[in-house]
């Protein structure tokens, strides 16, 4: 995946300003930023729901389009579920949407995905009697149950348990073991710390990037962690800007 010189604006503001980026294969590629950093209008235009208004941008070797939607899972911040289906009834539905079209293999990525997510005893539930954090689980389920090679998901731990946290980061892990890339916006440092590799966003732009290592390492203190590398990069930008 790569982006070359991306900008977008909100009525004048920038939310995506000339970024490039590069993501290997693979991998898991953290964006991590406060509220505001752009982040999530970032993945928004890597997933094709918005257009930059200059640069460009190649996923899977194409530019994002409807012709590469069934390749790519998404999980957006704020959840795109049918609060009257059953937990069921909204993976199927997602699964469907992503062309998987044979009846029994469907049904059987939807019961693994359900399980995955903590919820087979509330598959026959609609998801408006479900507590946020199972609404963040579905959400995730959707995104996942077609196996796509290539996954966004923005926030995707927010609501969860330690336990169920760790669960994910384990699938996480397998899905770049088998050659997928996984694509995360986060502001915890508890998800940076999962990632090969980490941008750190400001103001609609990486101001660092490196694997967690090499951030830490960047600081020239041995005990920094990765909240004092983000603290340490904002600080440099700020004296360069």
């Amino acid at each position: 995946m790569a982006l070359d010189r991306v900008s977008f604006n909100y009525n004048g503001i920038k939310a995506v300003d000339e970024l490039s980026l590069e993501v290997p294969g693979g991998i898991s590629f953290g964006l991590l930023g406060p509220n505001g950093a752009g982040k999530t209008t970032l993945i928004r235009l890597m997933v094709g729901l918005l257009r930059p208004r200059t640069g460009s941008i190649q996923i899977l070797g194409k530019a994002p389009s409807r012709k590469t939607a069934h390749l790519i899972g998404y999980m957006p911040q704020l959840h795109s579920l049918y609060s009257e289906l059953s937990v069921w009834h909204n993976v199927d539905f997602f699964a469907r949407i992503y062309g998987m079209r044979d009846k029994h293999r469907r049904e059987q990525q939807i019961e693994e995905v359900i399980r995955l997510v903590d919820l087979w005893p509330r598959r026959k539930d609609p998801v408006l009697n479900l507590s946020g954090g199972m609404k963040q689980r579905v959400s995730l389920a959707c995104a996942i149950v077609h196996k796509p090679p290539l996954l966004f998901l923005d926030e995707p731990t927010v609501g969860l348990d330690p336990e169920l946290r760790v669960i994910f980061w384990d699938y996480f892990t397998a899905l770049t073991q088998q050659g997928a890339t996984l694509i995360i916006s986060s502001h915890t440092m508890d998800d940076a710390a999962h990632c090969h590799r980490l941008a750190f966003m400001r103001q609609g732009k990486v101001i660092a990037q490196g694997s967690p290592d090499e951030l830490r390492q960047a600081t020239g203190r041995p005990e920094a962690t990765l909240e004092d590398a983000f603290l340490y990069f904002i600080h440099r930008d700020e004296g360069n800007a």
